[in-house]
């Protein structure tokens, strides 16, 4: 990975799209320290440490620390994140969406165009929720319409800014823009993670303590991170042969090729989606004040995640088995609406190919959907595996951080992609110099 970068600084066009990339995120995490004007940053701090639940660790680690600073980027990116999983869900639903998305370039130009405009809306109803509902306990220094105006318009104004970022990124610099905001993001809150652990495990212990705690702290974080790349790069290669035809005089075809399904076929997706279902009751209950109490606050006790896997409290982990179902079921239901076997197949048989050893048309349907359930299962297994080990820690030894196994994910998927992306510019960059040659 090193000679990677060091290569690619020698070459001027990638070292300019990698110093703007580098711009971009500093001026990034400068938004994410300017406050929002007429905003009172104590209420939140106060009112942060009065949550129990893991929900609003997960959204602040994901928007930099700018929320719990209530930073003009305090929504961040989290509405684009949103409107895209909207937007994407909703190709399924309805036909003109899905015609936008086979219609090429044009077609996904309309689709980006729509996702801006879903994310200004969502921006704007979050950001009128927080500004009047946090606006009346105290938010505002003075709670009044001009004062609730500006919050509202800084905190659009921040989420739209850092989407418009995020294009650019894409554009002039190195990789995906928006998921890379998103990991410089995550990556900042790193820091003060490993201090809060060196704090717990490490600082006024033993010499030989602070060093087996040390050694254990990095082995835990290599393995995931070497899990993470396992299902980030894992892949089912299904073979595909296609058959020989005469056009013209000529004889063409009878070339082999394989279709890659990867071992983590959903992504992050169904740890995020799983994660919010999860905790929106709790989020819901914060808002207005409910404490739960009889069998509704035992479920929301369950619910959770700061509960789990303690062995004071083993009845609260039942939890974490709705969790892990929640993962596996989304795992299967985001890809049944993103991957269609029969649509393959068809085409397959439209083109001539087939897999060897089995029918064109629905027997290589049947056999495609045969082998994903599988893939499906293992990546799932392997997502939850890294889901709840910073669960077992937390529970087990009270090590609460935010790079948990979304985060980690996250980070070190769009660090692979990312990588990928500059070595492919200096390998098309050493095509043109042969052909210049």
């Amino acid at each position: 990975m090193l000679e990677t970068l060091k290569n690619a600084f020698r070459v001027k066009e990638i070292r300019k799209k990698i110093l703007f990339t580098l711009v971009m995120l500093v001026v990034i995490r400068i938004g994410s320290q300017l406050p929002v004007p007429g905003v009172d940053r104590h209420y939140i701090e106060n009112w942060f440490a009065t949550q129990t639940g893991d929900a609003f660790s997960f959204f602040d680690a994901f928007t930099g620390g700018s929320f719990l600073n209530m930073s003009v980027f305090a929504l961040n990116i989290t509405p684009y994140i949103t409107s895209s999983i909207i937007i994407q869900l909703l190709t399924i639903a309805i036909p003109k969406l899905e015609e936008m998305q086979k219609d090429g370039e044009d077609g996904r130009k309309k689709l980006a165009s729509i996702t801006r405009y879903v994310t200004v809306a969502l921006a704007l109803v979050e950001s009128i929720a927080m500004a009047v509902g946090f606006g009346r306990s105290g938010l505002l220094e003075e709670y009044n319409a001009l004062n609730v105006v500006s919050v509202v318009c800084a905190l659009v104004a921040g989420s739209a800014l850092l989407m418009w970022i995020g294009e650019r990124i894409t554009e002039n610099g190195i990789g995906n823009g928006i998921s890379i905001v998103l990991v410089i993001n995550i990556i900042s809150r790193l820091p003060q993670d490993f201090y809060g652990l060196y704090e717990q495990f490490i600082k006024g212990k033993s010499i030989a303590v602070g060093v087996v705690s040390a050694v254990i702290i990095l082995a835990i974080v290599i393995a995931m991170v070497v899990l993470v790349i396992l299902l980030n790069d894992g892949t089912r290669k299904i073979p595909v042969q296609y058959a020989k035809k005469i056009q013209g005089r000529k004889m063409v075809g009878g070339m082999s090729s394989n279709i890659p399904l990867k071992i983590n076929t959903a992504g992050v997706i169904p740890i995020i989606f799983a994660s919010s279902l999860m905790q929106f009751p709790i989020i819901i209950c914060s808002f207005v004040g409910y404490q739960g109490t009889g069998i509704w606050g035992e479920i929301l006790k369950g619910l959770n995640a700061g509960n789990w896997c303690n062995p004071s409290q083993l009845k609260y982990s039942i939890g974490l088995v709705v969790y892990v179902v929640l993962v596996i079921f989304f795992a299967y239901f985001y890809t049944s609406i993103t991957f269609n076997p029969l649509e393959i197949a068809n085409n397959m048989k439209k083109q001539g190919g087939f897999i060897p050893g089995i029918r064109p048309g629905r027997p290589t349907s049947d056999y495609l959907t045969k082998i994903l359930n599988y893939i499906i299962f293992i990546g799932a297994c392997g997502l939850t595996i890294v889901a709840i080990i910073p669960y077992f820690f937390n529970g087990v030894f009270h090590a609460s951080v935010s790079f948990g196994g979304t985060s980690l994910i996250i980070i070190v998927s769009v660090i692979l992609e990312t990588i990928k992306q500059v070595e492919s510019q200096m390998l098309v960059r050493n095509y043109k110099g042969f052909l210049n040659d």
